[in-house]
């Protein structure tokens, strides 16, 4: 894995309230908001069988760390699991993967454990996955943008508007 890490996330009970709290008291955004499922993405997989969830995420810019806010809607995840285990917060870090295969089988080579993941984007040449890491020290998730993404539902605040 030569790309560094450029994401943190967090999980959230609220999506829209946690944006506007990143956005209005943390000068953090604009904020891209996204929903998640089967209608935009194939091949949901968790804890190692097929699954379906659905979730809403949100991404920002802060200098050249991205942050995202992910609040789980239905079917498993590791946010439900994390909202139900222990409350919002931390959920893991994120890095690029240029050949998302062989960096998934290299994670899984030194121990790491498959936990959730899926293709996803209008091009559905994107992919997501999460790795619990050995000890169960945390979460890394593999990212593969997709060429082409879907609109976000909506962006926070929206440029030139006054707050």
């Amino acid at each position: 894995m030569t790309k560094p890490f450029h994401q943190v996330a967090y999980v959230v009970r609220d999506l829209d309230a946690a944006v506007r709290h990143w956005a209005d008291v943390l000068g953090v955004g604009p904020w891209s908001v996204w929903t998640v499922g089967a209608e935009v993405t194939r091949d949901q997989v968790y804890g190692g069988q097929p699954a379906s969830f659905r979730f809403r995420h949100a991404l920002a810019w802060s200098g050249e760390m991205q942050f995202e806010l992910v609040e789980p809607l239905d079917g498993p995840s590791i946010f439900a699991d994390q909202l139900e285990r222990s409350g919002p917060g931390l959920n893991h870090v994120g890095r690029l993967t240029d050949d998302h295969a062989a960096e998934s089988a290299a994670l899984v080579a030194k121990g790491c454990v498959p936990l959730q993941s899926a293709t996803f984007g209008e091009s559905q040449d994107g992919r997501f996955a999460y790795f619990a890491t050995p000890e169960n020290e945390g979460i890394l998730e593999l990212i593969s943008p997709p060429t082409v993404r879907f609109a976000p539902d909506y962006v926070y605040p929206i440029a030139g508007a006054t707050q």
